[in-house]
């Protein structure tokens, strides 16, 4: 995984809330909705990012017993350096069982050097 100096461009720290690992610009935790700067807004307008990439998906059991299966992500740079890998979720699916699933990638612009919140 990429160790990137504090206060640098893509500088993560750690949701107090759901201890999920996030960019230490965000001002509210993409996992679990929860705001971790109050102050954001009255100091500098929020600046909007876009979704680069969203799938959904669902997986679903025909067959007859249960079966298991395991969610990855992974993400690799353009040399095919691998940059994380994590598994997200597992569980197990019942016949005739189907669970949905949504991936989606943000892209925030970076705030220009000098301009912290």
């Amino acid at each position: 995984m990429n160790v990137v100096r504090q206060g640098s461009l893509g500088a993560t720290r750690v949701c107090p809330h759901c201890k999920a690992t996030v960019l230490q610009s965000a001002a509210i935790c993409p996992g679990c909705h929860h705001h971790l700067r109050f102050n954001a807004a009255s100091t500098e307008p929020q600046i909007e990012g876009h979704k680069a990439m969203k799938l959904e998906g669902q997986i679903h059991h025909p067959g007859r017993g249960e079966c298991e299966y395991c969610v990855v992500v992974s993400i690799t740079n353009e040399q095919g350096e691998k940059i994380a890998r994590h598994v997200v979720g597992v569980g197990a699916l019942g016949p005739g069982e189907r669970h949905k699933y949504s991936f989606s990638v943000d892209v925030i612009p970076a705030r220009a050097p000098g301009k912290r919140s």
